[in-house]
């Protein structure tokens, strides 16, 4: 029982650690990619064999 004093900060610390990267991604804008599906679907990667 006594190990749960160290688990429960650690869990929420870490959690609101992952909060934060996401929170920060979003504001940077990590996930726009506005041009990147247009140009996607011309280039064909695939190789004929």
């Amino acid at each position: 029982m006594s190990s749960l004093v160290y688990l429960v900060p650690t869990a929420l610390f870490m959690g609101a650690l992952g909060l934060f990267a996401f929170m920060w991604s979003m504001k940077n804008d990590q996930y726009d990619d506005p041009d990147g599906a247009a140009n996607r679907i011309l280039d064909s990667e695939d190789k004929p064999l």
